[in-house]
């Protein structure tokens, strides 16, 4: 058996992700077939490809939602053993679901400031401050009292970004968070997705964080990332700046821009 998970060093010394011969399975599927990667302090990554090639599942392994098969993950330089909830100090990830994820029954402020409320030595009148104050970030103002039934779609979108810029209160005050978000602009029309686009490097930006997002989304993909991964057949079969991402004649990226169905991936059903 081994140690339960020590305190994470999150230092700007240690990469914030470091995949290594990574696999995972489900029964006789292979998602993920040894992909290795490494994410620098202060980055934003746009992982693509097309539908059900594995990149929530990639997400959900970042999070500590689930655990790899084989090979090893490393947040922060701390080896990831155990599922997020086992343990003592998890890493300061923070998971934005296409889906805002709020509880219905609680207010805004109780949904924003959950992680807050749990912290005893934070008094209610400075907890609301903090809430109020990520809140504005996002553009939201005077909704604090509000349940997330009363708001729009969009509406609650900001709100589950707000809710990423809250700091654990346990954590040092210069802890980078990797903030994950998973299809943030599925659905939305052109003038919700440019606000989005630009809540994610804005939250990103104002956390001191780094960033991954997962999108088919071109606009999302070229405003909100620096490094583009493409997955697909399990592995990472490009990986580039944005500026390559866009002139690249790689056959994956290629197809990809262009929504073409001759090229190197194929859809399992039409």
């Amino acid at each position: 058996m081994k140690d339960l998970p020590s305190k994470p060093i999150e230092s700007k010394n240690y990469p914030v992700v470091e995949m290594d011969s990574l696999s995972m399975k489900w029964a006789d599927n292979s998602v993920l077939n040894k992909v290795s990667l490494k994410m620098k302090p202060g980055e934003r990554i746009a992982i693509i490809g097309p539908s059900g090639c594995g990149k929530s599942t990639v997400l959900r392994l970042l999070a500590g939602l689930l655990l790899p098969s084989s090979g090893d993950l490393k947040l922060f330089g701390l080896m990831q053993n155990y599922l997020r909830l086992d343990q003592t100090f998890p890493p300061d990830v923070r998971l934005v679901f296409q889906n805002p994820a709020l509880i219905g029954s609680l207010t805004v402020e109780e949904n924003v400031g959950f992680l807050l409320r749990k912290n005893s030595s934070i008094t209610d009148k400075r907890a609301r401050e903090i809430v109020i104050s990520c809140l504005e970030e996002v553009g939201l103002y005077n909704i604090a009292d509000k349940f997330p039934g009363q708001l729009s779609g969009g509406m609650q979108k900001r709100v589950s970004f707000a809710r990423a810029l809250i700091n654990d209160p346990n954590k040092e005050s210069d802890s980078m968070p990797l903030l994950l978000f998973d299809e943030p602009t599925a659905g939305l029309d052109p003038v919700a997705c440019t606000r989005i686009e630009d809540l994610i490097v804005k939250t990103t930006t104002l956390a001191m964080g780094c960033s991954i997002v997962v999108s088919h989304v071109m606009s999302t993909i070229e405003r909100s990332a620096e490094r583009v991964v493409m997955l697909y057949g399990g592995e990472f079969q490009w990986d580039g700046s944005i500026d390559d991402f866009k002139n690249t004649q790689n056959p994956f990226i290629k197809q990809f821009r262009t929504g073409s169905l001759e090229g190197p991936m194929q859809p399992k059903e039409i």
